[in-house]
């Protein structure tokens, strides 16, 4: 190939400009011309296209969100708007793809994959809930945000020895939770994929309190519902004074860690590489620290979920 495009799709996490960094120097490296396409699909779908120099992605490797912006676009997924996509890949004579984003981006790739586009998907989402993947882009710094927001809240929670409730994003993938509780030290983790009794929670702190303990932290997985709700449904059974804190989007910023940096650096370059050696439809990824790469319709099919042992252990470690 001689001219390849990279975008950025769907929600941003932290180390996406290390992967454009990847993409873009990769490829100059090998003589290919690269092409950044603003505001993903939708900037596809308009146009918004500017050829990449090396100069392009200096100074962006510890900056967080992404230098091309993202956006949600409902059109790409009609025949329509895909076929407006391919007419401005056309016409600025790109050969492939490289997608960066989650779930909603892959079936993008996907669909112009079929259409004769080679395209390669780079997991690029807080949520790490990309099948064929151990860690996607952006897991690991937000995991760290939240670690960091549960000691200060727990500080305070100490001293009035209240019960907090922290609710994390992830969608319906509970991997934040799970390791931010259990790095946390939570004493109660509430994931989507595992069924939760609120009955049994209560009674899970009134036996804490019971023994003596003076203060709680329970983080919920947005999935589960609302951190709210449940920290009122807690209150009103134990009759203990209980707050509620909702990070939302804080957990999506900041500058990515070293490790995030180095896997959005690692799967970049490796997405650049299978589209040298003309192959589309594919996914990068990390498997016990080793880089692959795999059919992306598999991203599509399969469902991620957490690590039970790790779960139990949480419990275990918890009571």
């Amino acid at each position: 190939m001689k001219k390849i495009g990279v975008l950025t799709s769907g929600g941003d996490a932290p180390g996406m400009n290390a992967a454009i960094r990847a993409v873009v120097r990769k490829a100059i490296y090998h003589n290919i011309e690269v092409y950044g396409i603003s505001r993903g699909y939708q900037g596809l779908i308009e146009g918004d296209i500017r050829k990449m120099e090396i100069g392009s992605v200096g100074d962006i490797i510890h900056r967080g969100g992404t230098m091309l912006r993202t956006a949600r676009c409902l059109e790409f997924k009609t025949e329509e708007g895909q076929l407006k996509g391919i007419e401005q890949l056309n016409k600025h004579g790109i050969e492939g793809l490289v997608v960066i984003g989650g779930d909603g981006s892959y079936q993008g790739a996907q669909a112009l994959t079929r259409r004769g586009y080679p395209c390669v998907g780079v997991p690029g989402t807080i949520d790490n809930d990309i099948p064929g993947t151990d860690f996607t882009i952006g897991f690991d710094t937000a995991l760290n945000t939240v670690i960091d927001a549960i000691d200060k809240i727990r500080d305070t929670a100490t001293s009035h020895e209240r019960t907090y409730v922290v609710e994390v994003m992830g969608r319906n993938c509970g991997d934040i939770a799970l390791w931010a509780g259990l790095a946390g030290g939570a004493e109660t983790i509430l994931c989507p994929e595992n069924e939760h009794e609120i009955k049994d929670l209560t009674a899970k702190l009134k036996r804490g309190q019971e023994r003596g303990k003076k203060h709680s932290i329970i983080v919920v997985a947005e999935g589960v519902g609302s951190a709210v709700d449940i920290g009122r449904e807690i209150e009103e059974m134990t009759k203990f004074d209980t707050r509620v804190t909702v990070l939302g989007h804080v957990q999506r910023g900041g500058s990515p860690t070293a490790s995030d940096r180095v896997l959005a650096s690692r799967l970049g370059a490796l997405a650049v590489e299978l589209l040298m050696d003309g192959k589309g439809g594919r996914a990068v990824g990390i498997v016990a620290n080793q880089l692959v790469d795999y059919d992306i319709n598999e991203t599509l099919v399969n469902n991620h979920t957490i690590d039970q042992k790790m779960y139990k252990l949480s419990e275990e470690l918890s009571i």
